[in-house]
């Protein structure tokens, strides 16, 4: 009878203490990054820095010098005769299809730079395929006879 006494003092006693903690009230979602709407504005500088610390891609851009005047002039003088020439041929290419000139682009292979041209006249206009000998990359252009 004792031990029956002494069992239901404790459990009421239990049952007192716990009663405020069972009560809860509802969770509410509050998001921490201000650009997913309604996160904290001043959250934003701390994840800002702290993507930026875990950033392990370096910038392409800052690799290259700015300075205009770091630049190789043989290596800008390279790039500036490449790209007259190619402006030339496609000049010549668009001039002997339109009629806009009367000397036309031959039949050959050209080389300039690093680039390998294969002009070859085809039964429906012409084919230009330039190739790029560094990369291997190809481009092929097709004009046809109006």
């Amino acid at each position: 009878m004792k031990s029956t006494l002494l069992r239901w003092g404790l459990l009421l006693l239990l049952l007192a203490f716990s009663g405020p903690a069972a009560w809860a009230q509802d969770f509410v979602y509050e998001p921490k990054n201000p650009s997913f709407g309604g996160g904290n504005t001043f959250n934003y500088s701390w994840l800002l820095s702290a993507a930026q610390a875990q950033n392990t891609i370096e910038d392409p851009a800052s690799k290259t010098n700015s300075n205009p005047f770091s630049i190789d002039p043989l290596k800008q003088f390279e790039q500036s005769l490449n790209q007259q020439i190619l402006g030339q041929l496609a000049q010549k290419l668009v001039g002997n299809q339109f009629g806009s000139q009367n000397k036309g682009l031959q039949e050959g292979s050209y080389t300039v730079g690093s680039y390998q041209i294969n002009v070859v006249p085809t039964g429906g206009g012409f084919s230009v395929q330039i190739t790029d000998t560094n990369t291997g990359n190809q481009t092929t252009v097709t004009i046809p006879y109006f």
